[in-house]
């Protein structure tokens, strides 16, 4: 079985004017978006956290207490929790908080992100990049165990026979390990035995199939249990593939040109954002269309779980609605369908 996500970073959206709207007013549209995805039997939801004046949800466990407040079923994480600029003890305990409140149904990504404006905000060197997400894993990992904790390391004080409370009910919250493409990041998921979700955001799906053939390499060579895998790409579902490319584009535009200019990138073309909807990482078009690629994807890369990253830039929250709505109703079922 194949299970199927949506993740939004709470980007913030316009209003039917055109302006933009308060930062208060899209997270309350995530959480209504949310709770329609569980209405329609989507399988995971997750938020992402960022600190820039793009994204409204930087406390992504809070949005996530209030989905839980309205849902019942679905599974509830971050894509991702920004890991190296956190503390690992703090993140344990918001997310066993979140576990209890929505019955087991909390998960945590962690991840190093895609920005790294969270660093200078909370006093980090950027020169100490590696460093810190990799000790910060390490101690994660012995967290997750709920056991009285004895680490020692570089970046914090140390630990000694510590219990960190509360405790779950299950014993362990599930956590994946998000990666960009890196194979020393796949190796590392691996040694700690951790399931793996692959950010694909930019070029064919397929590129990542050494990826996958490492990770299940790696963890026979460590010896550990074999793990999932999950896929998070960007995409967009509307009535028709011209009416999707259509209302999606002067949206992506923005906010990928805004990235780019960030980042040193030309700025984008509707060419090569119709070449990379056509045969890239954007999932984009009708029911069908999105669905024929998703199962692409997933027989492709011999993945478990897909996560659709639905919300670009400004994309209006009615837009939005209109692809969780045909996402969890239409393309769900069919891809269920293809892969049977």
């Amino acid at each position: 079985m194949v299970d199927f996500g949506l993740d939004t970073f709470g980007d913030v959206t316009t209003g039917a004017d055109g302006t933009r709207l308060p930062y208060a007013r899209v997270i309350r549209d995530v959480v209504e978006q949310a709770t329609l995805a569980d209405r329609l039997g989507v399988d995971a939801f997750g938020v992402g956290e960022h600190h820039r004046d793009d994204y409204a949800i930087s406390a992504p466990e809070i949005v996530l207490a209030a989905i839980a407040a309205r849902t019942e079923r679905i599974t509830l994480g971050t894509a991702v929790t920004v890991l190296s600029s956190d503390d690992p003890v703090r993140v344990f305990e918001r997310f066993a908080t979140l576990d209890a409140v929505s019955g087991g149904r909390a998960e945590i990504i962690l991840g190093r992100g895609s920005f790294t404006e969270s660093f200078p905000l909370f006093g980090y060197d950027l020169a100490d990049y590696e460093r810190l997400f990799s000790e910060k894993l390490d101690l994660m990992t012995h967290l997750l165990d709920e056991g009285p904790v004895t680490w020692e390391g570089s970046i914090r004080p140390p630990l000694r026979d510590q219990q960190v409370y509360p405790k779950t009910e299950s014993g362990r919250i599930r956590t994946w390990i998000g990666v960009g493409g890196s194979p020393e990041s796949v190796v590392r998921a691996a040694q700690y035995g951790l399931p793996l979700v692959l950010a694909i955001i930019g070029g064919a799906p397929a590129r990542f199939a050494p990826y996958t053939e490492l990770y299940h390499r790696a963890l026979k060579e460590l010896e550990q249990e074999e793990q999932p895998i999950a896929v998070h790409c960007p995409g967009f579902v509307a009535a028709t593939d011209d009416e999707a490319v259509e209302v999606l584009w002067p949206h992506a535009r923005r906010m990928l040109d805004r990235i780019g200019r960030e980042r040193g990138w030309p700025p984008m073309t509707r060419d090569r954002f119709q070449a990379d909807v056509e045969g890239g990482a954007w999932h984009v078009g009708s029911p069908e269309t999105v669905a024929q690629k998703i199962a692409d994807t997933v027989r492709t890369l011999g993945v478990q779980r897909f996560d659709l990253k639905y919300s670009h830039g400004t994309l209006p929250h009615d837009r939005l609605m209109t692809c969780v709505e045909l996402y969890g109703s239409q393309v769900i079922p069919r891809v269920r369908e293809l892969l049977s």
